[in-house]
């Protein structure tokens, strides 16, 4: 057992570049290598720091000196180097060597901090904790995983705790290449080292050169390695080898990554000359090397393991080098897919294949290993039928047809040289139409939607790009459709690409990374002869760009046009110029195309140039003497004329031209009025125009001149053959994306719905649209076929179903039995029946009798409401006998009669797997094959489960299916195949696991799949998602059972796509039902997955994906040349060698109640992309605890709880957002710490909830009342913040989310309380949506800035709003059944403001929203058009709190004011501009509070609520009064002392910020406060009450308290002021009480002085200096007999210090005696191991036993001594968990209290008993203070106080 490596990912930038010149010279004495535990004097500690158990052992097998690094915690073991974190090592060699091993059955972790060329530090950690490959912009965290091998195929390593046999292992880390790879940044230097536990490391060392373990000296010499870069390990770093053993049999050899890794695209690289592990040593000269494999992985999916194992030798043969990249591409019959016969290398260019194990447990995942493998010349290998290898044939399905066009832009179709085809992108796809067969050719290998394509002037060259982070080009050959070239084009959007008349030259335009507009020429001659792409020049320039062109005569010139702009550019000597074209009075129009004038007769330069316009104008101009020659415009027909357009120079309103192009002969224009004209050369007269349903966007004229093919903004693509006058459409297509379809056999008819709020029916054969319905202001949902008549049911969200006769195109009946939207519609498959269900979980069954449909019955509540919309909703079994659905809870599937809807059976998927720990829910339900009466049911955790429909048993379970969820599942009608669809691919199973590979997996989608099905002769597959797949299913016809099964040849689908077949025919005449609206522009829409938590980099840009069109669930391996490229398959080859197969790692189920949101344990956080915390106080920063929670907890057992609390004092002015009120129910609640204090505002009645560990950042209460969030810190060991669910009825906890890394800084619900999103802080940079259904995450994104505040609208759930760095984001969600998109658009502030923090936010009235800054401005946004439009100054500080209700805003900033606002006037300024009778706000009043303000809650006119503020209170405001009363108050900084009155009727605190303050118990009121300046009060005490008086009304009562300055200060409560000032000090006093009769005060000092003083005089008369040098930490006075204990005295007192002594005194004070009784000191260790800071020493007398003391504090032990003065021995010890930090004992019952550093009170029975822990600081607990009753208990963590009653006691 050997570590298999590394988890990781291979892509991204190949190779690493080199070191600068500079850095050369300085690192010369870093070669050839460096000891770094040598170099830097590791041993002494003197440049390095240790932390923990690290202790440096002689190993005599290592013979030398290894460092052991163990512990329990990485964070508190480690070994770093340098000793500081700001000093750096500046190790620049390529490689670092790590000599280690792991302590067996242990984690261990290991960081490195390396430096980038750009001085940013990144962190690379390894460890055997990581379960999966994570990565940031600052971190990379690879798992370290275990594993074996053995026959050549290795077992499945699982990340873990290392094994029993673990070795020595030798670890190479290729730096340079891991920040390429993974982060594409180039290696400065290794900035630092920390090994944590578990580990044994002898070594650390930096090379430039790659050692050989297990090489000598002479061999090296021999093989002449030093050539290579190799060098035998140098002796001081090598392990000893025993003679006549072999290096690898002893240890491992690690190098990542590996050298197959550092090609750019995937491939099974047979590394050479390096052996990977095991005996896989360099051969003797002459004879070849064994090959170990390395495998590599897309960065895609970064999961993958790099196998150190022993692999099986395979025989000696040339090493195989992959020289070109296998592209991904569909093979279509005839002449456009052809392949030249006997060219390997694209016969190997055109297969492309995926491959798993499906058995039982399946051990695979969509992980899976991506490979190219080589396969011998002429050689193929094929399963034949009955064979163990897999499906067959071989792919399963072939692409036939893409309906639809667009992705991008609807502008983009070509023709092609011959003129016989168009090519146009849908989405993703590239695809070639042949016109005369209307077969289409598919170009596969984009992962995203393409945005441009141009062809080269032979045609023969087609260039595609893809806008977005990875913003890549690719060159096609045309002929045969393999991709030539893959180039990053540096373009996030791309306006347009120009290919030049050679070929040779390409240039493009578009936006770069910060938005500016930047031009891109390259060179591109050498691509068709095996060449590259290069950069011949690139600029930026500030002139908008529409469209540009390369010149035909000339490869290095181009033209643009644009915005008030046209340009002439120009490359020369690698530099891009431009010069403006003189517009004159046309300088303002916006230029959207140009087209050069065409024609031989004229020299190139002579030639016009053609510029249109959105005004309508054509320019004409000169482009040798770059002026306009002249200029027409396009004009509405005149109702007086002749109703012919005209092209003139009159003035008025023009038609907007969007696109331009020029033949010979004429010119034809594309415009937004939905004409497409063609035009006479000299512009007199259109000569043909063809009216289009919505503006035309792009106008393409034909080489031939003979068509011109035109497009629309509504998805529409058609040509006008100029000579017969005749228009054909040859593609429609939804303008969003398809939700869901319904096919229908016999006519050979599809019906869709999808988001553009169409439901549209297509004819399969021609591609043709058919018909187009929608309903006012209703959306469609779902849409079935009847099974035999030509009748169509459509659901809408409105919750009415409609159904549809086809035949008469007419509304047949309307069925309203939903409220709410239509989830689930289908037929039985006899067509008797009608079944549809809704959002609330209403089911309805319906009859057809004669086409007339009769509700039978509805039942509510029985579909599960919180599954969501989506398509298969609702199944019916084939014999229609047995209706299926998730309901009534997703954890539940119900199978009911369909005739009757009577309940049969219900299963508990949840209760399925024994073995789970988590839950697990149903997503979609099928029903099997009739005859064996299987149900199947896709899972939450990705799975499927075969159940018994009868009895609900479990009769098989597939697992994994998907990496995400199944969003489909759909079988045969023979029973033998089944099909899945999950995120962008589909998947066809054998349905009875027979093989070794029961599936095959197929690509083309850009969007997730939302559904796949058969068609009704199973002939083909039909899968949808941004387009409309057909495939054709090549699986062999299934076997008829009988002559009666026959198919007749009516039913059969038939797509032909030969010669023969029809031409498409022009469906124009067909009726529209309404006319489709342009689309109108947007902003980019950001596609938002839960399951990929870490794929968001920034708000306007998705994760990085593989260049390639990788299959995120499979591996590749190339195959016979008659297999599809569009399937990815791997075989095994029975005949040859073991094939190394690819092992893919098993993932983790997720619970469905925490399924995003549940963290793993012991997870390391990667570092935040942004540590700089914003220039905002409305952003929240915990409060710095050095202290941890308790590693144990004794929780008393249920009903016998002594202490029960109470109340809470305090309000935490840390949090922000942190006090919610409802004004329509009462409910009021705050945080104080880590509690939840629930508050009536009426009685003072206090509920708590305790769920919490941390410091509560903020609460957001739900619009109806009902749920409260809350949300928190990370608890020690969770890698991310806890958000707690909790129920305003009864305070239970329902739900914890995790999913934020480091704090949650807002959180609100939407107006409908559907969604509740949290936003994490500047360190996080998450937002993150939940369904407060499920309380499942819907989706995450992590942002570029950070983000301040959150506010959905009150007017809809799907917007909302996010305030930062100088912008509001607008959010628009976007529900697809299930899946969740968010559209967002980034609107910044005026620039007026300059560099500004939006730092709060809040809806007004119709479209308006506030937002407040950081310097005091108050900026108004209309939402309609995300902009601002008003901003004036409210406040000269920031403000953070914003609230408006009506035409009123109120605003808290911390200037410590609140301010009211009128607003009335804005709405009117928003509607009518500067129209608007007034544009001025009105401040009606303003109330200054003690603090910043953070919190506010009103009532629904804000004329009264309750506000938070830093200083801790809660203050009531009431406007109409002009009032503010306080309401909660509490201490803002450390509590440092606390104590009852005598009558326990108040308590006393004190605390850092000076003040003494007086609490009614009662009622926790504030009742009075003393406050003193500039000072800090340490201590007080209550003056005792008299023995014998009883209390009267009007007595007086005092508090002595001592401050920092040395002064004692009294206090009297009844008459509030203070009565006497002395200094007894000269030192801060640390602690004060009275005697027990209160005729004196003892003081103890800082500097261990005690002064013993009279209230009554003001002296002091006795000053005990028998501390002095140690603070004293207690002064205690009991009551004694007078002649006990021997000594003189009524009064025993002791007084404590913290070098651990205890002095016990007897005094009587009025006889001026004061005698020294005991002097006790107690043994410590030498050094505080482990220990910040030494813990308080305590002591108090014990008052249950007389003359006893009991005793705290550092010792040799945690343990608490009770002492005996009498008998002057120590009586007994009770161990503690840990050094107390306070200490309480009860003068009622034999009870202790005990506080600690991690946050634990203990309530400890004596002198023996079970002690009781509890819960509810968020702090060390470092006071605890009995009543004189002994019935209550005050306990103190930082500010928060908190009152105990003892209840069992």
């Amino acid at each position: 057992m050997g570590p298999r490596g590394i988890q990781g990912a291979v892509g991204g930038c190949p190779g690493w570049g080199s070191i600068p010149p500079m850095i050369l010279v300085l690192a010369a004495w870093q070669r050839p290598y460096l000891n770094i535990f040598k170099h830097f004097r590791v041993e002494e500690w003197k440049r390095s720091a240790k932390e923990g158990d690290v202790a440096a052992l002689t190993d005599t097998r290592m013979k030398g000196t290894i460092y052991r690094i163990r512990g329990s915690n990485p964070a508190s073991s480690y070994l770093q180097l340098p000793r500081a974190g700001t000093q750096s090592l500046g190790l620049t060699g390529r490689y670092l060597y790590l000599l280690f091993r792991p302590l067996p059955h242990k984690h261990f972790l290991v960081h490195l901090d390396v430096a980038t060329e750009e001085n940013q530090v990144v962190r690379i950690s390894f460890s055997n904790l990581f379960r999966e490959f994570k990565s940031t912009a600052t971190w990379l965290q690879f798992p370290f995983v275990y594993g074996a091998a053995s026959e050549g195929t290795a077992r499945r390593g699982v990340p873990g705790a290392a094994p029993a046999d673990v070795r020595w292992a030798c670890l190479v880390l290729d730096l340079p290449s891991i920040l390429a790879l993974y982060l594409s940044r180039r290696f400065s230097h290794l900035r630092g080292v920390k090994l944590c536990c578990n580990l044994l490391v002898k070594n650390l060392c930096t090379s430039d050169l790659l050692f050989e373990p297990g090489v000598t000296f002479a061999k090296a010499r021999l093989g002449d390695l030093s050539c290579r870069g190799v060098a035998p390990m140098p002796r001081e770093l090598a392990f000893p080898v025993p003679k006549g053993e072999k290096w690898h049999d002893l240890y491992d050899y690690i190098r990542f990554p590996s050298e197959g890794a550092k090609l750019l695209h995937n491939s099974i690289q047979k590394s050479f000359p390096h052996p990977v592990a095991g005996d896989q040593v360099l051969e003797e000269p002459g004879h070849p090397p064994t090959q170990p494999v390395t495998l590599s992985r897309a960065v895609c999916d970064p999961s993958l393991t790099q196998r150190i194992s022993s692999p099986k030798a395979v025989p000696h043969r040339c090493p195989v080098i992959t020289k070109s990249i296998p592209e991904v591409h569909l093979a279509v019959p005839g002449p456009l897919g052809a392949v030249p016969a006997g060219d390997p290398m694209l016969e190997e260019k055109q297969r492309l294949h995926s491959a798993g194990d499906t058995r039982q447990p399946l051990p695979l995942s969509d992980g899976g290993i991506h490979v190219y493998a080589h396969r011998r010349r002429g050689h193929t290998t094929r399963a034949v039928p009955g064979s163990e290898e897999g499906l067959v044939p071989d792919p399963i399905l072939k692409l036939r047809t893409i309906i639809g066009f667009g992705g991008c832009s609807t502008k983009w179709a070509l023709w092609t040289q011959d003129s016989t085809a168009v090519v146009y992108p849908c989405h993703a796809v590239i695809v070639a139409l042949l016109l005369e067969t209307g077969e289409q050719r598919f170009f596969l290998g984009h992962t995203d939607k393409v945005a441009a394509l141009a062809f080269s002037g032979s045609g023969t060259v087609l260039a595609s790009a893809q806008p977005g982070p990875r913003s890549l080009g690719r060159l096609w050959d045309f002929p045969t459709g393999t991709c030539l070239c893959l180039f990053k084009t540096y373009l996030q959007s791309l306006v347009s690409l120009s290919f030049s008349h050679s070929g040779a030259v390409l240039c493009g335009v578009g936006k770069d990374v910060h938005s500016k507009t930047m031009v891109v020429v390259w060179n591109t001659a050498q691509v068709t002869r095996g060449g590259g792409v290069t950069v011949l020049a690139k600029a930026h320039t500030d002139v908008d760009i529409q469209a540009m062109k390369i010149a035909f005569f000339d490869d290095t010139r181009m033209v643009s046009c644009g915005r008030d702009n046209i340009r002439l550019w120009r490359v020369r000597s690698g530099a891009l110029r431009s010069c403006p074209v003189s517009l004159g009075e046309y300088h303002s129009l916006e230029f959207t195309d140009l087209a050069f004038e065409a024609g031989p007769e004229q020299e190139p330069e002579d030639r016009a140039l053609f510029v249109c316009s959105r005004s309508g104008h054509v320019l004409e101009v000169d482009y040798k003497n770059i002026c306009v020659r002249s200029a027409r415009r396009l004009l509405p027909a005149q109702p007086q004329g002749d109703g012919q357009e005209q092209a003139g120079s009159s003035s008025g309103p023009g038609i907007a031209i969007n696109s331009i192009s020029m033949s010979l002969t004429f010119c034809a224009t594309g415009s937004e009025d939905g004409y497409m004209r063609l035009w006479l050369l000299d512009f007199s007269a259109a000569v043909l125009e063809a009216e289009h349903e919505a503006s035309v966007s792009s106008v393409c004229i034909s080489p031939d001149s003979h068509k011109v093919l035109s497009t629309t903004a509504a998805g529409t693509l058609g040509y006008l053959d100029v000579q017969a006058r005749d228009y054909n459409t040859l593609m429609r297509s939804h303008e969003g994306s398809v939700l869901g379809f319904s096919v229908e056999g016999k006519w050979k008819q599809i019906a869709t719905v999808s988001q553009d709020s169409t439901i549209r029916v297509w004819d399969l054969a021609s591609r043709q649209q058919l018909y187009d319905f929608s309903a006012a202001e209703e959306t469609p949902c779902t849409v079935a076929f009847h099974p035999f008549w030509k009748m169509l049911a459509c659901g809408f969200d409105s919750g009415v179903v409609r159904t549809f006769s086809l035949a008469a195109s007419d509304l047949l009946l309307e069925h309203k039995q939903h409220r709410t939207a239509v989830t689930g519609l289908t037929f039985s498959p006899d067509g008797n029946l009608m079944f549809s269900s809704c959002l609330q979980g209403t089911l309805a069954l319906y009859r057809l009798l004669a086409q007339k449909i009769q509700v039978l019955r509805v039942l509510g509540n029985v579909v599960a409401q919180d599954a969501g919309s989506g398509v298969d909703t609702l199944v019916v079994s084939g014999d229609s006998r047995l209706l299926a659905f998730v309901g009534p809870s997703k954890y539940v599937v119900t199978v009911m009669e369909a005739c009757s809807l009577d309940e049969l059976l219900r299963v508990d998927i949840s209760i399925l797997d024994l073995h789970s720990t988590i839950l697990d829910s149903a997503v979609k339900v099928c029903f099997g094959p009739v005859p064996q009466g299987e149900l199947l049911v896709s899972t939450s955790s990705n799975k499927i489960l075969v159940l018994d429909a009868k009895t609900g048993r479990l009769v098989q379970e597939v697992s994994p299916v998907h990496k995400l969820s199944c969003s489909s599942l759909a079988l045969s009608k023979d029973g033998q195949y089944l099909l899945t669809a999950g995120d962008k691919v589909i998947k066809v199973w054998d349905y009875r696991m027979r093989f070794n590979v029961n599936f095959q997996v197929f690509i083309g989608h850009s969007e997730p799949v939302q559904q796949v099905a058969f068609t009704p002769n199973q002939e083909h597959v039909i899968s949808v998602g941004d387009a409309i797949f057909l495939w054709d299913f090549l699986a062999p016809p299934p076997v008829k059972s009988s002559p009666a099964r026959a198919c007749s040849p009516t039913s059969t689908l038939v797509l032909r796509s030969d010669s023969s077949s029809e031409t498409p025919k022009d469906v124009s005449e067909t009726p529209r039902q309404t006319v489709p609206l342009p689309l109108l522009s947007s902003p980019p829409c950001l596609d938002i997955s839960s399951v990929h938590p870490a794929a968001f980099q920034s708000i306007s840009s998705e994760s990085d994906r593989e260049e390639e069109a990788d299959l995120p669930d499979s591996s590749r391996k190339v195959a016979n040349e008659h297999k599809d490229a569009s399937v990815i398959v791997v075989e095994s080859d029975g005949n040859e060698e073991p094939v190394v197969r690819p092992k893919v790692r098993q993932e983790s189920s997720r619970s469905p109640e925490k399924p995003a949101n549940e963290p793993r344990k012991g997870a390391k956080t990667p570092k935040s992309q942004c540590s700089i915390r914003p220039d905002s106080y409305r952003h929240f920063t915990p409060r710095f605890k050095a202290s941890v929670l308790p590693q144990s907890f004794l929780s008393p057992p249920a009903g016998s709880e002594v202490l029960k609390l109470k109340a809470v004092i305090g309000y935490n002015g840390n949090g922000r957002g942190n006090m919610v009120w409802n004004p329509d129910t009462g409910f009021f609640a705050y945080s104080c710490g880590c509690i939840i204090v629930v508050e009536d505002l009426h009685s003072g009645f206090q509920n708590h909830w305790l769920g919490h560990a941390e410091e509560i950042s903020t609460l957001t209460l739900s619009h109806h009342g009902q749920v409260l969030a809350s949300a928190s810190g990370r608890k020690d060991g969770d890698s991310h913040c806890q958000i707690c669910i909790w129920s305003t009825q009864d305070g239970a906890c329902t739900a914890e989310l995790f999913h934020h890394e480091t704090q949650v800084q807002a959180m609100a619900f939407s107006c409908d309380d559907r969604f509740l999103v949290t936003i994490g802080d500047y360190s996080d940079q998450t937002v993150a949506l939940w369904s407060t259904h499920t309380y499942e995450l819907m989706l995450s994104t992590r942002i570029s800035e950070p983000l301040h505040d959150v506010a959905f609208s009150p007017f809809s759930h799907q917007d909302l709003a996010c305030v930062g760095r100088g912008a509001v984001t607008f959010w628009v969600l976007e529900q697809q059944g299930a899946a969740v998109r968010l559209k967002v658009q980034r609107a910044p502030a005026l620039d007026v403001l300059g560099l500004v923090e939006l730092t709060s936010l809040c809806y007004g009235a119709d479209a308006l929203l506030y937002s407040g800054t950081n310097s005091g401005q108050i900026c108004v946004w209309d939402t309609e058009t995300n902009s601002c439009f008003m901003m004036w100054e409210a406040d000269e500080g920031e403000i953070g709190v914003l609230l408006c209700q009506h035409h009123r805003l109120l605003s808290g900033s911390n200037m410590k004011r609140i301010r009211l606002w009128s607003v009335a006037t804005v709405q009117e300024l928003r509607l009518k501009g500067p129209n608007a009778r007034s544009g001025s706000v009105l401040l009606e009043h303003e109330i200054t509070l003690d603090g910043t303000i953070v919190s506010a809650a009103f009532d629904d006119s804000l004329e009264m609520g309750i506000v938070g503020t830093t200083a801790g209170t809660l203050w009531y405001i009431n406007w109409v009064e002009s009032t503010s009363i306080r309401l909660i108050s509490g201490h803002k900084n450390k509590v440092t002392e606390v104590c009852f009155s005598p009558d326990e009727s108040h308590c006393a605190t004190c605390g850092e910020d000076g003040s003494v303050r007086i609490w009614a118990l009662c009622s926790t009121e504030l009742v009075v406060q003393f406050q003193v300046l500039n000072q800090s009060c340490q201590c007080l005490a209550w003056k005792p009450r008299p023995v014998g008086v009883w209390p009267y009304p009007g007595e007086s009562q005092h508090v002595v308290a001592g401050y920092s300055d040395g002064t004692v200060r009294v206090f009297s409560v009844s008459r509030t002021e203070m009565e006497l000032k002395m200094h007894p000090h000269a030192a801060a006093l640390t602690a004060v009480t009275y005697s027990t009769d209160g005729e004196m005060i003892l003081s103890g000092g800082k500097d261990g002085i005690v002064a013993v003083s009279s209230p009554r005089t003001g002296m002091t008369i006795h000053v005990l200096a028998d501390h002095k040098g140690s603070p004293i930490t207690v002064l205690q006075c009991t009551r004694k007999q007078y002649h006990d204990l021997g000594v003189e005295g009524g009064e025993l007192w002791l007084a404590t210090s913290s070098d651990r002594r205890v002095s016990v005194w007897a005094s009587d004070w009025l006889q001026d005696k004061c005698e020294l009784l005991d002097w006790l000191s107690f043994p410590a260790p030498a050094g505080p191991e482990g220990l910040d800071s030494l813990p308080p020493s305590l002591a108090a007398f014990c008052p249950w036993e007389h003359s006893v003391l009991v005793y705290v504090g550092f010792g040799l032990l945690k343990e608490a001594l009770f002492y005996s003065l009498r008998k002057k021995q120590v009586l007994r010890k009770i161990s503690l968990p840990a050094f107390a930090t306070s200490l309480s004992l009860s003068p009622a019952a034999p009870f202790m209290a005990l506080g600690f550093g991690d946050r634990l009170l203990r309530l400890q029975p004596c002198p023996a008993g079970d002690p009781q822990d509890y819960s509810g600081h968020d702090d060390t607990v470092h006071l605890c203070r009995f009543a004189p009753s002994g019935r209550r208990l005050l306990t103190a963590s930082h500010s928060a106080v908190l009152v105990w009653e003892l209840t069992g006691a």
